[in-house]
């Protein structure tokens, strides 16, 4: 049961993402600045599809440090394509930090620069760390809430990655607070994994990491929230 719901939402997001993308290529000749709504719009019809076809639902924890409004800076887990999802349908003016790799996409590729999302050539070395914080600065004075993904790729559950120096990187030129952020999403919708397994994915935003605070201190409390995972709570009030 569990193979033959996985292919029908292959099928159903297959179907679908092509079609989305593009009517997202028209919009962002026409109206760029409303291209950002075509993926919100994608997100949401796919984890809909999600639930429906596979079981899969959503347990939102730490509510009151979501942003509403505003520039804001999340530093979150990365287990699953569902984390790339699902910040499109949390967040008012979600800006994620993308890999450049999928410029290579027909089409998806012509719409991110409208979308306002933020692109970084991993192997780019300093260039690609000064180019990020640009990009952080420009996203913040346009009041986007940024997600990046420390990991740098998508990591088994129970499983802490090393962290890239890019969200510290972020935090320092837009001298704002970071949001950490863990999930066990891969439980349900593992990496590359091809059958999805019913259940509840989880999503814990913690306490943020104060603004200013040294670079050090930042990526201890990243490491730590993230070891912690959904065990012991983490005091993140540092600096």
């Amino acid at each position: 049961m569990i193979w033959l719901r996985s292919a029908l939402f292959n099928a159903f997001f297959f179907a679908f993402s092509p079609v989305l993308c593009v009517l997202g290529y028209l919009l962002c000749l026409a109206r760029p600045r409303a291209t950002i709504l075509v993926p919100m719009l994608w997100a949401r019809v796919v984890l809909a599809g999600l639930r429906l076809i596979c079981g899969i639902r959503l347990e939102l924890e730490g509510r009151e440090h979501l942003p509403r409004g505003g520039a804001a800076l999340i530093a979150s887990q990365h287990q699953s394509a569902f984390d790339t999802l699902v910040w499109l349908t949390l967040l008012p003016r979600c800006c994620y930090v993308l890999k450049s790799e999928l410029r290579r996409i027909p089409i998806f590729a012509a719409m991110i620069a409208p979308a306002g999302m933020i692109v970084v050539d991993r192997k780019g070395g300093g260039a690609a760390l000064r180019h990020l914080m640009r990009e952080a600065e420009r996203a913040a004075r346009e009041q986007r809430q940024m997600v990046i993904f420390p990991e740098g790729t998508r990591g088994e559950p129970g499983r802490v990655l090393p962290l890239q120096p890019g969200v510290a990187a972020m935090a320092a030129r837009t001298r704002l607070p970071v949001i950490p952020v863990v999930t066990d999403s891969g439980r349900c919708w593992g990496r590359r994994a091809f059958r999805k397994r019913p259940g509840t994915i989880h999503i814990r935003l913690l306490p943020p990491i104060q603004a200013g605070t040294d670079r050090d201190s930042l990526m201890a409390g990243l490491t730590a929230a993230f070891r912690a995972g959904f065990g012991k709570a983490v005091d993140n009030s540092v600096g």
